[in-house]
Formats: structure tokens, C-alpha cells, sequence
């Protein structure tokens, strides 16, 4: 069986590192990783290069990403990502019996809507999930659709599919994928985070990884003030920021970002740290603050509180360890001396449903040979 990973982007990569260990332990199962997105964007880090060090060779390489960070750019980069697939699915779509997606990442829709007249055969994971603040939410519920095969991280998310696709229904709750990573990848010492980034986690760490609600992408300027005016404030921890993703308005918070803490000296800022320092970071952190998905699905296994500002994540189900905030100074600091009075989080994780990627390689060989409509 070949199987095609699409991943265009550290996140998803990240999430894909335990389902790429478990089909590597397959003999007759041949796996090829398509890479495109920010995974070859130097201004992000150039992502690429962490797939090679965690041992995995890059097979196809997409080159579709543009810098600009407007509603057009994003648009034209759609365009262009569709017309490379294009290209692609023709010269190479019969190798594969399956294509793995994730996620709901504007690249990834348009990877996976190049796909639909060459009838490739998609397996989707991470469908059924809803963030109302992010155009994601669109992009998510249309792979869905090109998708023949499904793997969703809770049974409410399974039924959401069952109301987008059509019968017969090939859909299985297998759990968040992400979360087979925590029992396999050891974190690094407060040692080698302080040689690596130069952050000292001796002292109170918050995690912080703030993305634009592309909905209404105008709002993400005044919300990208109230989060810095915000930090600047809370002076006794050491608030260690992530960069955005390559969204509209991404950009301009890159640069609100920088310009605002380049001569702070209790925020650091981070381009990528890779599965096991950001897990290392997150099991570290007094806290998480921001609006990225793993703080929703990941920082419930580290027994983490999370501060979940604005709408980019709403809709999405979430454990007791989060707490909805709007995005303004006022509620930040409020919320942060409120969380310091909580006691700890040890209620457990909606997402784990037992490890999700020998339950995916189960049903990917399984369903092989399956004429799927």
C-alpha cells in the first residue's frame, strides 16, 4: 500500500509524527510526504528542515507560498496551490491508494480540492470540528466533503461528519493524533531549553500563541494592542510567544509583535521550536494564553489551564481546563490573577480516546482494497 502525507505546515506535521512512526513500523506500507505551505517559507522558520532532522525524507516538495498576508494574497495563493497540485495529482495521483490530510488549513483545501477530478482518495483527519472565528471553518467542512475516509477526535465530531457526507459511511472516533505524541517523545531539560532558546525556565513561564480571527481580519489589529498592552504589564512572568500562522493579518501581528517586545526583557519571541520544544514548553508553562488549537486539545494532558481569547477556537468542545476570555487588556489581566487562584487541573482530556494512529493504520489497510463511493 503507498500512502501520500500532505503537511504544509509545523503544525500539522506535529500532529501527522506519531501516525508517520506507526506506518513506518508497516513493511508493506510505503509512505511519501508531500510538502508545500510555510514548510518551505524561510520567514517561517523553513519547517522543512524538521521533518529531515526527526529522520523522515521529504519525497515532493511544492513550492506555493506567498508573503503577503492579505484576504488577495491568501485568495491568489489558493490559485496558485491549486494550480501545482494540478500539476501534480496528474503526473503522480494513481502511485497513491491513500492521501492523508489534516486539519483545515486554507493550503491544505486547496492541495485537496486540485485532488477531486483525479478521484484521489483522501482520508481526512481532524473533520467534524467547528471554530467559528476563522475562515478554517469553511475549509475544514469542504475536505470533508472531497474526503473518502474520516478520523475524527471525539464521537460528536464523527456525528457532525455523518451530517456532511453521504453514505456509505467510512468514519471512526479515533482520538486526537496529537496527543499519541506525549508518551513518545521526551522533553527536554530546562538545560537545553536555556541552550537552544535562551529561555530560563526557572523563572514563572506563559506560553502564548496568538493567531488572527480571519472572519473579520480588520479586528486583528486592535486585538494584537490589547494582548501587548496586556503583557507588557504582567511583568512577573516570562511570557514566551510563538509565532503566528500565515493568515490574513498574520503578518501585521509578526510585526506588532516584534516591534513591541525587541527591548522587553520578560517576553521572548519564538519562530518554531519544533513537537518536543513546544511540548516541552507547554509542560513547563504556569498556563497557556492565546487561541491556537492545542491549547483546546493538547495542554489538558500536561494538566495545563489555558486562557482562550476571542472567537478563533469557538465552537470547539472543550475540557474543563479552559476558560473563554474576550480579547482585551482588562479581561487578560483579570483572567490571569483569577487562574493563579485555581486548584490544579487533573480532570483528564476529552480528546485521548487510547491512541489514535495504530486505530488510523488499521483502517487505512483495511479499507484498501474497498471500492469506496
Amino acid at each position: 500500500m503507498r500512502v501520500g502525507i500532505l503537511t504544509s505546515s509545523r503544525a500539522d506535521f506535529g500532529i501527522y509524527l506519531p501516525l508517520l512512526k506507526e506506518l513506518r513500523r508497516h513493511a508493506d506500507v510505503r509512505t511519501e510526504l508531500i510538502v508545500f505551505g510555510t514548510h518551505l517559507s524561510h520567514c517561517h522558520g523553513y519547517t522543512a528542515q524538521h521533518i529531515l532532522d526527526e529522520g523522515f525524507s521529504i519525497d515532493h516538495r511544492i513550492e506555493s507560498m506567498l508573503l503577503g498576508d492579505t484576504e488577495e494574497a491568501l485568495s491568489t495563493g489558493i490559485g496558485l496551490t491549486v494550480t501545482k497540485f494540478a500539476s501534480f495529482w496528474q503526473q503522480h495521483g494513481k502511485r497513491f491508494d491513500w492521501v492523508l490530510c489534516l486539519g483545515d488549513r486554507f493550503e491544505m483545501f486547496a492541495a485537496v480540492a486540485a485532488g477531486i477530478p483525479f478521484n484521489i482518495r483522501f482520508a481526512h483527519i481532524h473533520g467534524g470540528e467547528t471554530t467559528l472565528g476563522a475562515i478554517d471553518n469553511t475549509f475544514r467542512h469542504a475536505i470533508t466533503h472531497a474526503s473518502k475516509m474520516h478520523f475524527t477526535a471525539t464521537e460528536a465530531f464523527l456525528d457532525k461528519v455523518k451530517q456532511l457526507v453521504e453514505p456509505p459511511y467510512h468514519i471512526f472516533n479515533v482520538g486526537a493524533l496529537s496527543l499519541d505524541n506525549l508518551g513518545e517523545i521526551p522533553l527536554h531539560t530546562n538545560e537545553e531549553i536555556l541552550q537552544k532558546w535562551d529561555i530560563d525556565l526557572s523563572k514563572p513561564t506563559v506560553l502564548v500563541t496568538f493567531h488572527p480571527e480571519t472572519v473579520k481580519p480588520e479586528i486583528n489589529d486592535k486585538y494584537g494592542r490589547e494582548l501587548v498592552d496586556a503583557l507588557l504589564e504582567l511583568s512577573q512572568y516570562q511570557f514566551v510567544i510563538t509565532m503566528p500562522n500565515a493568515d490574513t493579518a498574520g503578518n501585521r501581528l509578526r510585526a506588532l509583535f516584534t516591534s513591541s517586545f525587541k527591548d522587553s526583557a520578560h517576553v521572548r519571541l519564538v519562530e518554531n521550536f519544533g513537537t518536543r520544544g513546544y511540548f516541552t514548553m507547554m509542560a513547563r508553562s504556569r498556563f497557556l494564553l492565546g487561541n491556537t488549537s492545542s491549547g483546546i486539545i493538547e495542554a489538558a494532558s500536561f494538566d495545563k489551564y489555558v486562557l482562550n481569547l476571542g472567537d478563533r477556537q469557538r465552537g470547539r468542545l472543550c475540557g474543563k481546563n479552559v476558560i473563554n476570555i474576550p480579547v482585551s487588556k482588562t479581561a487578560i489581566l483579570e483572567a490571569v490573577t483569577n487562574i493563579e487562584k485555581l486548584p490544579a487541573y487533573n480532570d483528564g482530556n476529552i480528546y485521548w480516546n487510547g491512541g489514535a494512529a495504530v486505530h488510523i493504520v488499521e483502517q487505512l489497510i483495511n479499507h484498501n482494497n474497498l471500492s469506496l463511493v
